[in-house]
């Protein structure tokens, strides 16, 4: 039965619990001084980041995607199928749902967006260049010879940059996509993407996020549509040769007619090549006009397979902006240094009553 017992000695009750409470109340009462001056130390530190901390700008560009898979297309895709021609009609979705978000942030798309040129000052750089300005990285690289002379023009061959530009560029790259922009949609059900691009500087904002978007856009484009353009660039150059080689079995036909004028109608032999050019003649037109009905049908699904991409909202000057209020700087900073000395006050006592 003893065994059973709960040991209450090492319990506390509540009575025990409340007067721990009340000493410890009193002892940070006693320090009052010390917590006021900290926390007024905080308060005033907080103050001097509001006033050191620039004012964020953000940047917003939204745009809609108009992607047709479906629709009156279906006979002329079905025509040219029976004839042995894939004009591209497939399609696929690999930039469906948050693959085209990903696409946004990926390595290459920011690379070519920070070499895009942009007018500053009245001189023409790179978005690159200007990251570098905005942050002051020359500043920081005078002592560094290694950096000091790299330069980073607009639209410059991608292939020829050093292995220091290239870190350099995946640097702003890892800072960027991490807290430089972001790229979702608002609701699931709407294809309507937004780009929020947030810095320091308003005009870089602006323009990184305008190029972003032109950047993607162009290579979407490019992309979806490139089976189709394929298929059609194969068919143009075969209507072309055939047409050429139409033409030319025309021109013989009237050069063998005129070698067999008032020719001797026992003669038939001489009338072999006329009849083989017209032979030409008529298979030739036979094969071009089968070849421009599937060009024209290409040229339906290339624009079928086309997207629309509609910008719908720009950025626009002034850009909204984020300040790190005084009021904001007082509050944090007076809390955190307030929780801060109390705590270290709190461990102090611990220590010495351990000690």
């Amino acid at each position: 039965m003893e065994k059973n017992l709960p040991n209450n000695n090492d319990e506390i009750s509540l009575k025990e619990l409340i007067q721990k409470i009340k000493e410890w109340w009193n002892y940070l009462l006693l320090q009052w001084k010390i917590i006021l001056i900290a926390v007024t130390i905080g308060c005033a530190l907080g103050i001097a980041y509001s006033f050191s901390k620039k004012p964020i700008y953000t940047a917003t560009l939204s745009f809609a995607l108009e992607d047709e898979k479906s629709g009156g297309f279906g006979g002329a895709l079905g025509l040219a199928s029976s004839f042995g021609i894939d004009l591209g009609g497939g399609g696929g979705g690999i930039f469906n749902g948050s693959n085209l978000t990903e696409l946004f942030k990926s390595r290459t798309m920011v690379e070519k967006t920070l070499l895009s040129p942009v007018v500053v000052g009245g001189k023409t750089i790179s978005l690159a260049e200007m990251y570098i300005l905005n942050n002051e990285w020359r500043e920081k690289w005078k002592d560094n010879p290694k950096f000091a002379s790299l330069k980073f023009l607009p639209n410059a061959n991608r292939k020829l940059f050093t292995r220091t530009q290239d870190s350099i560029l995946g640097k702003m790259h890892e800072n960027l996509s991490k807290q430089g922009f972001s790229v979702g949609q608002r609701d699931k059900k709407i294809a309507i993407i937004n780009i929020d691009v947030s810095s320091q500087n308003e005009l870089f904002s602006k323009y990184f996020c305008e190029a972003l978007a032109k950047q993607v856009s162009d290579f979407y484009i490019d992309t979806k549509s490139k089976k189709a353009r394929i298929n059609m660039a194969i068919l143009q150059r075969q209507t072309d040769s055939i047409r050429r080689e139409l033409n030319g079995a025309i021109t013989g036909v009237a050069i063998a007619n005129d070698n067999t004028f008032n020719l001797n109608p026992a003669l038939n032999v001489r009338r072999a090549p006329s009849a083989r050019r017209q032979v030409d003649v008529q298979a030739n037109t036979a094969i071009l006009t089968e070849l421009v009905k599937q060009t024209e049908l290409a040229k339906v699904t290339l624009r079928k397979e086309t997207p629309l991409i509609q910008v719908i909202d720009r950025p626009i000057l002034p850009l909204p902006k984020e300040r790190f209020g005084k009021a904001r700087g007082l509050i944090i900073g007076g809390f955190l240094s307030g929780i801060f000395i109390v705590l270290y006050l709190i461990l102090k006592k611990i220590i010495r009553q351990l000690v």
